[in-house]
């Protein structure tokens, strides 16, 4: 049985169903106009189109091939053949045969015969590899072609499933799909700072040519160097992103996805993705072709990308990525710490970086007192480059030390929050009076839902066995406010922020016995069905405050 040879490149079960069509006997007039059909269906279904980018789906070790036969009546014409993989390496040649394009051509168009059929099994043929790549770099051909050749282009992916685009076109006089990329195409790193890099990059002759439809954009991210703009967007997709094709290239109104967030100033559209592998932040700034990344890490390496995009279609082609390193965080200042006295501290939840206090021992033993405002903090303690305590504080906490006369002692300070922390910091000698009252055991509010009535809430506190004034609040609030004032609360703030028609009372107890170191007050005066927020606070000796945690209760709406 003698075949074309192209037979062997099909699939199994299309070779077999070639194999049984050639081998039985010569079809009639009707079933020659089927046959006429099912083979110009099944070739165009592999001709890959001229002048326009297809998306190929590869499956892992299944090669996939397409064909491209040169229209008739043209000797020779140049044509390029572009691949993007668009994930990982693959494989990708181009075969020539010679000597059954005429028969293929005429098959494609659906007017051969039989005995052209004939003569092309015949003929001698010759089958050659003119190309062959393997690599994850767009790669491009440029070649002649005869309209006696017929060309096919073969795909392999051997790691896993993946996708690429192959544009081809034979026709060079109308301009390129693919924006062009300078002589030099590499990315130049002229400003290195703690939170910025400074790129340039040479202008390319598209963007000299068509300005208004062509712009460069700008990948960042602290993995690696993508080759193309489709790599980019595979990556950001394999992370559990949606994001949709060229999303930062446009200024298209997509909706974005909840991880990311669309920075647009001064003409330029940011595109910050959260991934669980960091941010890809894309960035695209019109025809500037120098720009300064901000918002980076210090000590941290990046990778950057510049992509010219033509905005028309979308396609783009990739500058040679770069890298580079940001500086070192500058050591944070050193606030020394005096005995007795008390300062505040903000802390950034943002940034997440430690504030450092330090003190030099005029005692053998000392003691550090923290009061956090808003907020839990971090409190790590040094004395001499040796850690001697660590916690998370929230509220009041002590810490007593032993140790030597000048014994160098650093505090370093951190918020774990989201927002913003505060904390009150002071350290003294041992012996000394303590800056804050001696509190009681807990340090919440309780009220009784049995003793609540349409006008009136009574609550209870607990109290020490030493004589301390204690002051209550009320403020009416709406339901949707109670989680912000909860979670506002500054705990360091006494009375004096609060407006006076908020005062409901102040009293002094105290009781020896501590299991009966307790008070009630029935607060009187209340409207129905109406949330109010309650706080007390204890003055000591020194005269400092400490707020009990707050206490939101509502009124019953019938009695």
């Amino acid at each position: 049985l003698k075949m074309p040879w192209f037979w062997f490149y099909l699939p199994l079960h299309l070779l077999m169903m070639a194999c049984l069509c050639h081998s039985i006997k010569a079809p009639t007039t009707s079933s020659q106009q089927s046959f006429k059909t099912d083979l110009f269906n099944f070739y165009h279904s592999l001709i890959l189109a001229d002048g326009k980018e297809t998306t190929i789906h590869l499956l892992k070790d299944i090669p996939k091939r397409y064909y491209f036969v040169l229209e008739e009546g043209r000797a020779l014409a140049p044509f390029t053949i572009t691949v993007t993989p668009c994930d990982v390496p693959i494989e990708w040649s181009i075969l020539m045969h010679k000597a059954s394009a005429g028969f293929l051509g005429k098959a494609a168009r659906g007017d051969h015969d039989t005995q052209q059929v004939s003569k092309s099994q015949k003929s001698p043929s010759m089958v050659s590899t003119i190309f062959n790549y393997k690599g994850n770099s767009v790669e491009t051909y440029m070649g002649m072609s005869s309209h006696s050749a017929l060309y096919m282009l073969e795909f392999l992916s051997t790691e896993r499933d993946t996708h690429i685009t192959v544009y081809l076109t034979t026709d060079t006089t109308s301009g390129h799909l693919y924006p062009e990329l300078p002589m030099d195409p590499r990315i130049d790193v002229i400003g290195i700072g703690h939170t910025t890099v400074t790129l340039t990059w040479k202008h390319s002759p598209s963007v000299l040519q068509h300005r208004e439809n062509i712009q460069y954009c700008l990948l960042v991210n602290e993995k690696h160097n993508y080759k193309s703009l489709c790599a980019a967007e595979t990556a950001i997709r394999s992370s559990g992103m949606k994001l949709p094709p060229t999303l930062a290239l446009s200024l298209s109104p997509y909706l974005l996805e909840p991880q990311q967030v669309m920075i647009l100033s001064n003409s330029e559209l940011s595109i910050i993705n959260k991934v669980t592998s960091g941010e890809v932040r894309q960035i695209c700034m019109g025809t500037k072709n120098t720009y300064t990344v901000p918002n980076l890490s210090p000590s941290t390496q990046y990778y950057f990308d510049v992509f010219v995009v033509n905005l028309l279609t979308n396609a783009s082609a990739a500058y040679t990525g770069t890298f580079a390193r940001t500086l070192e965080e500058p050591e944070p200042k050193v606030m020394e710490l005096k005995d007795g006295k008390v300062i505040q501290i903000v802390l950034d939840g943002k940034k997440q970086k430690f504030y450092s206090l330090q003190y030099q021992a005029r005692h053998r033993k000392i003691q550090f007192t923290f009061q956090s405002c808003r907020g839990q903090v971090q409190v790590h303690i040094t004395k001499n480059g040796k850690t001697v305590a660590s916690e998370n504080v929230s509220g009041l906490r002590y810490f007593s030390l032993k140790g030597k006369l000048l014994d160098t002692y650093l505090v370093q300070l951190r918020s774990t929050e989201e927002f913003n922390s505060s904390v009150k910091v002071q350290v003294s000698p041992h012996f000394h009076k303590p800056l804050f009252p001696l509190l009681p055991e807990s340090l919440k509010i309780k009220s009784f839902s049995k003793l609540r009535t349409c006008n009136s809430v009574t609550i209870a506190w607990l109290g020490t066995q030493e004589e301390n004034k204690y002051c209550v609040y009320k403020k009416r609030i709406e339901d949707d406010q109670v989680w912000m004032e909860l979670q506002s609360a500054d705990r360091c703030s006494g009375p004096e922020s609060r407006h006076k028609s908020e005062k409901v009372l102040c009293k002094y107890f105290y009781d020896i016995n501590l299991q009966r170191a307790v008070t009630t007050e029935t607060i009187k005066g209340l409207d129905a069905g109406t949330l109010y927020l309650f706080d007390v606070y204890l003055f000591g000796p020194s005269g400092i405050p400490v707020r009990y945690h707050s206490k939101v209760v509502k009124t019953r709406k019938k009695c």
